[in-house]
Parts: C-alpha cells; sequence; structure tokens
C-alpha cells in the first residue's frame, strides 16, 4: 500500500484547495522512501495525521483533537474557522495497493458542511476512472479493514508522544496494547468470547418461563455487580502493587545507603571479630603443623643433591654386586659343563674349543659393565630401601609444606579483609541513624504488602464468587431449562470458550516469540551497542519488555538514558509493524522528540530510510535540523519536501512545494 496524494480543501487551518504529493516514486526507476514535510508547533502537522485518519476510518478514526466529541462535534472542529459556512470541507486521499495481482488505485473522499446533515460527511470512493459502485461505500468499513485495520494502524500512524508515553511507562499504554491485540488476533478471539455470553444468555432468555427468567435476571445482574466489583478491585491491586514497587525502590536505596556507610558492617562487627579470632586460631594450627614438619625430614629438603648422589651411586653399586654375582655362577656352569664334556666321548681339541668360547663369552658379556672406580658407599639392601623411602617421605613434606604456606597465606589475606571490614564500620551514632531509615523504609514496604496481600486475595476470592455464580448459572440452565436446542447452544458455546482460550493461549506465545526476535534485532540495530541488551522477552498479559544482557541477569529500564528508552520504544514499534505482515506506509508525528545528537543520528541514518517502502516525517525545525535534512539528502533517502507555512495572523497554513527549513 503507498499514499499517492492527499487533499485538503477549508481543513482544520488549511484554507482553501492544497494538494500534496505523497508519491515517493520520483520516476519509473527511482524511488526514495522519505516525504519530508516541515512546520513549526501549531502549524498544522498533526492535523495532517488526523487528515489520513479521516479519510480512511471516518467515525472511528482515532484523531488527536477529538477526544470525547461526537463525531458531527469532531466534524464542525474541523472546519475552517475563515470560510463561508456552507462551503464545502473535504479531504481526499489518493492510495494505491496490489488486488489479484495488479495495482489498483483508490481516491477516498470525505465532504462536509459546517453543522453536517445528520452528524454525518459523504463518503465517495473513486477508482481509476474515477468512478466506482456505490457497493464499495456501504461496505468501506470491512474493506479498509482488510488492507489497513484499525487495531493496527496505530503501529504505522503514531506520533513522538506515543513515543514518549510508551518509552516511560513500564507497561505499554492503552493504544499500543490495543495494537498488540489486534495484531495477535485476539480481538476478534475475545469478541467472539463475548459474542457468545450474549448468544447464551439471548437463549436462556428465550426458552424460561417467567419464573426462570426472574431467576435467571436475578443471578445475571449479581453477576454484573460482582464482575464490576471484580474490575475496582483489580485497578486497586494494580495501584498497590505500584506502591509497593516505589517503596521496595526507596528501601533499595536506604539499603544501599546502609550498606556503603558501613552500616551493615557495624551491625556485624561483633560477628567480624570472631571470624578475625577464629581464622588467627587457623592460622596458629597451621605454624604448628608446619614445625613439625621441619621437625621431621623436611631439614634433609637442604641437600637434594647429596641424596640424590648417594641414591644413584648405592643404585650403581647395588648393580654392579648382582652382576658379579652372576657372573660366578655363569663361570661354575661353564665348568660343570666342561667336566661332563670330558667323560663324554668328544676329541680333546673340540672341549678346548668349546673351553675358548665359553670364557669369551662371559667376558664379552660383563665387559659393558665392569666397574670403573672402587665401591665406597658399600651400603646393604636395606639401608638402601631406607633410603628411598626417606627421599619419598621427603617429597610428601615438601608438598605438604608448600600447601601449608598456601593455606597460611590465604588465611593472613582473610584477617587483612576482615581488619578492613571493621576499620570502615560506621560511627555508633550514624549506624543508628542508618539503621532507623532502613528499618522504617523496610516497614513501610511490610505495610504495603500487607495491604496488596489483602486486596489480592479481595480479588481471588471475587474470582471464586463469580465463578461460583457462573456454575450457578449454568447448573440452573441445565436443570430448569429444557428447550434441547438451546441447550446445545449453551453447551456448545462452553466447549468454543475453552477452545479460543487454548487458540488464544498458543497463538500469543507463537506470534510473541517472533516479535521478541524483532523487537531486539531492531534495537540493536538503531541503538548501535551490542553488549547492552542480549535477549528481549515480553510479558504474555501486560505486554511489557523486559531486558536480558550476555550473563541472563534482567536490566532494569530504569538503567536506560532517556534516548535509549525512547529508541526501544521505536524498536518495539517498528518490530510491531514488521511482525503484522502488512507492508504499509509509516507517518511519523514528531519523530525524533528528546533524543540527544548520536540517537537522532542513529534514527536519521539506520531507521527512517528503513522503516518502510514510504516513510512520511512530519518535523519541526529542532527535530530534523538542518545536519538531518542534509544527512538524508546525501543518502539519497527523501522523494519530496514541504513546508508547512503557517500565517499566525490569519492562523492559516499554506503548504509549499519543494522547500524545507534549510
Amino acid at each position: 500500500m503507498i499514499f499517492l496524494e492527499l487533499v485538503l480543501q477549508n481543513f482544520g487551518p488549511y484554507s482553501g484547495k492544497q494538494v500534496i504529493n505523497l508519491n515517493p516514486k520520483i520516476d519509473e526507476e527511482i524511488s526514495h522512501p522519505i516525504i519530508l514535510l516541515g512546520g513549526m508547533n501549531g502549524g498544522g502537522k498533526t492535523t495532517l495525521m488526523d487528515a489520513i485518519r479521516l479519510a480512511l476510518y471516518g467515525p472511528r478514526a482515532q484523531c488527536s483533537t477529538r477526544g470525547n466529541l461526537s463525531y458531527s462535534d469532531f466534524l464542525n472542529q474541523c472546519v475552517n474557522n475563515k470560510i463561508d459556512p456552507v462551503a464545502d470541507t473535504r479531504i481526499e486521499l489518493l492510495f494505491e495497493h496490489i488486488e489479484n495481482d495488479k495495482p489498483i488505485k483508490y481516491r477516498v473522499v470525505r465532504s462536509w458542511t459546517k453543522n453536517p446533515k445528520d452528524g454525518k460527511d459523504t463518503l465517495g470512493i473513486l477508482g481509476d476512472s474515477d468512478t466506482w459502485p456505490d457497493a464499495l461505500v456501504n461496505i468501506w468499513d470491512e474493506y479498509i479493514e482488510n488492507l489497513l485495520p484499525l487495531g493496527i494502524s496505530n503501529l504505522f500512524l503514531f506520533d513522538g508522544e506515543q513515543v514518549k508515553e510508551l518509552a516511560e511507562q513500564e507497561t505499554p499504554p492503552p493504544v499500543v496494547v490495543d495494537a498488540i491485540r489486534g495484531l495477535l488476533g485476539l480481538e476478534l478471539a475475545d469478541r467472539l468470547a463475548v459474542d457468545l455470553d450474549i448468544l447464551v444468555n439471548r437463549k436462556l432468555k428465550e426458552v424460561g418461563n417467567s419464573k426462570d427468567l426472574a431467576n435467571l435476571e436475578e443471578i445475571e445482574t449479581r453477576l454484573t455487580q460482582q464482575q464490576e466489583d471484580y474490575q475496582t478491585t483489580e485497578e486497586k491491586v494494580e495501584i498497590l502493587k505500584n506502591q509497593v514497587e516505589e517503596l521496595e525502590q526507596k528501601q533499595q536505596e536506604a539499603f544501599d545507603k546502609f550498606i556503603s556507610e558501613g552500616g551493615k558492617i557495624a551491625a556485624e562487627r561483633n560477628q567480624l571479630e570472631l571470624q578475625q579470632n577464629t581464622k588467627t586460631a587457623e592460622i596458629e594450627q597451621v605454624r604448628q603443623s608446619m614445625c613439625e614438619l621441619a621437625a621431621d625430614v623436611l631439614p634433609l629438603a637442604l641437600i637434594p643433591n647429596l641424596l640424590n648422589q648417594a641414591q644413584t651411586q648405592g643404585e650403581k653399586e647395588f648393580r654392579h654386586q648382582q652382576v658379579q654375582i652372576s657372573k660366578d655362577l655363569l663361570i661354575e656352569r661353564d665348568q660343570r659343563l666342561l667336566a661332563w664334556l670330558h667323560q663324554v666321548e668328544i676329541s680333546p681339541i673340540q672341549v678346548e674349543k668349546i673351553q675358548s668360547f665359553l670364557i669369551q663369552d662371559v667376558d664379552s658379556l660383563y665387559t659393558k659393565t665392569l666397574q670403573t672406580e672402587a665401591p665406597w658407599l658399600l651400603a646393604d639392601d636395606e639401608t638402601l630401601s631406607q633410603l628411598d623411602n626417606l627421599i619419598y617421605h621427603l617429597q610428601n613434606s615438601k608438598l605438604s609444606a608448600k600447601e601449608k604456606l598456601a593455606i597460611l597465606k590465604n588465611k593472613e589475606e582473610e584477617i587483612h579483609t576482615l581488619e578492613r571490614q571493621v576499620q570502615t564500620a560506621a560511627a555508633p551514632e550514624d549506624y543508628t541513624k542508618l539503621h532507623q531509615a532502613l528499618e522504617a523504609a523496610q516497614n513501610q514496604v511490610v505495610e504495603a504488602k500487607a495491604n496488596y496481600e489483602t486486596i489480592r486475595r479481595r480479588l481471588a476470592e471475587l474470582e471464586t464468587i463469580i465463578a461460583k455464580s457462573k456454575r450457578e448459572l449454568s447448573d440452573y440452565t441445565v436443570e430448569n431449562i429444557k428447550h434441547k436446542n438451546s441447550e446445545h447452544i449453551i453447551t456448545s458455546a462452553a466447549k468454543v470458550q475453552n477452545t479460543l482460550k487454548i487458540f488464544r493461549e498458543k497463538l500469543t506465545l507463537r506470534k510473541l516469540n517472533k516479535l521478541e526476535e524483532e523487537v531486539k534485532n531492531c534495537f540493536l540495530y538503531l541503538l548501535h551497542k551490542s553488549d547492552l541488551v542480549h535477549r528481549i522477552t515480553i510479558d504474555t498479559k501486560t505486554f511489557s519488555l523486559l531486558l536480558y544482557d550476555l550473563n541472563g541477569k534482567p536490566v532494569p529500564k530504569h538503567r536506560l538514558s532517556a534516548g535509549e528508552k525512547q529508541l526501544l520504544a521505536i524498536a518495539f514499534l517498528w518490530g510491531l509493524a514488521k511482525v503484522s505482515g502488512h507492508r504499509l506506509p509509516v507517518a511519523i508525528d514528531t519523530p525524533l522528540g528528546r533524543l540527544d545528537s548520536s540517537h537522532r543520528s542513529n534514527l536519521v541514518e539506520r531507521y527512517f530510510p528503513s522503516a518502510s517502502h514510504q516513510v512520511i516525517l512530519l518535523s519541526t525545525d529542532t527535530e530534523i535540523g538542518k545536519k538531518e535534512v542534509e544527512t538524508l539528502r546525501e543518502n539519497e533517502a527523501i522523494a519530496r519536501e514541504y513546508l508547512l507555512k503557517y500565517d499566525s495572523s490569519t492562523r492559516q497554513t499554506t503548504v509549499i512545494e519543494n522547500q524545507y527549513f534549510w
């Protein structure tokens, strides 16, 4: 959908006929998204937004200046005060959208005079040929709901005040909540649930006799009163909940001051001193253990080289002894072998050769193991075993000593920390004041929570009472109304209500998951600070935003700057518009609000050119100033520029084409 042209004739401060070309296409091939209209406060910017809404929705339009006025009074208010009372006031909106895969243009025309007949305007719809059957006029409300539903129109046609309100409040304002519900399809489900209740009550009255009808009316009256009490109590619960949150915040501030100025440490002074004495006793115990180590084998750690040398020499002499024993055993075996050979029939020459081989073999086997130096340690097996055990025990003692030294160091650091904490404790008189302030804040929170809990319990009681009344109504119907058709309708309606409840819950979860991801991506894109928020969730009941950092910890909204809050609000609206699935124009009145220069730059460079295929900006000279408009021009984002020139003497506004403040 694209807005192509807006025509104002004697509407608000716009005297005569004034035409505004809104087509983002410069020619057949080139298109820029932004239509920029500049005007000072009170110069008619909001009137243009109202004109678009009025053209599309007529009596249902949510215009800024209507308030509680009737539609007839509102139309009178919109008539230019300088024209002849019988002259026509007229607005026209030409737009294009795709229908059956073809672009179709419609021109919506609404006209009226001062004190319009029957309190209505005259609606006309013109097609491409400037004519259209009257049938479309009769079904226009249903037709426009398919193109741009009223429930989500505030996601595409919004102003800076809406962004400001959304940024400051913890839960979205009713306008945004209604848009979210329309986006999620909850309005239809709720309307159907109400219609089912009306149908059931109507059937009860149709089939009941006079006594039945009286009883039913009594139950309905009682149920209505109970529901009104429930709504009132629910409002009280919300007020008390906000009060508890405010008092908890004050309590936290008192607690933070109590902590920062040493109040908590003073309250825990005895405990800190007890901990200090305990740590001192533990250090003494560790030192005693170290003394026991020093009285054992640990001093031998001073001569590790001598111990290793003695161990190596002992092993070397022990191996030499084993080699000598084995050599003697081999020589004895060889002697027995030679004696046996002399006894058998073997020639002396062969025996001599065998004897020579055996001698050479023994010599070759033990040549490498000959000891080059004389043994000097002369230790036996038991002594060497004791030496090994001593070295092993020494290693364990060294490790134990290191561990105890580490423990000793940690304990000493803990004692120093405790000493510093005790030194920072507040003076007794200061501690008394801090403690009294904290105690007073805690008492206020306790009292507020008690009141909140009382009203919340009353709300729960009312829920039970209302449920009982509904069951009584249902039971009365089952027991006393014998009409089969009505009984079937009542039973079916209950099943449909349950199905609607499940459908609403599943639909909400599915669409909110997608919405959370879109809002997060839009916020990070606008903020250009990826480490502030890692995840965004949306409460399924209140639709409030919950922010979480990279560690999964909540990021309170009050920690955001005013500019970051406004960027979050815009990201919320942008994400909602994306998730809606409607390719629609975006119109923004007073778009930059109280943003600082860096956040303004992010919106100008990142949001406005990307918000939609058509973005209508209604700005003052302080919002989109010289720097911002030059940036948009350099980026080739602006298709058309207009200046709303307001004459304070005549209180009339003239639209000047191809001109802005600079």
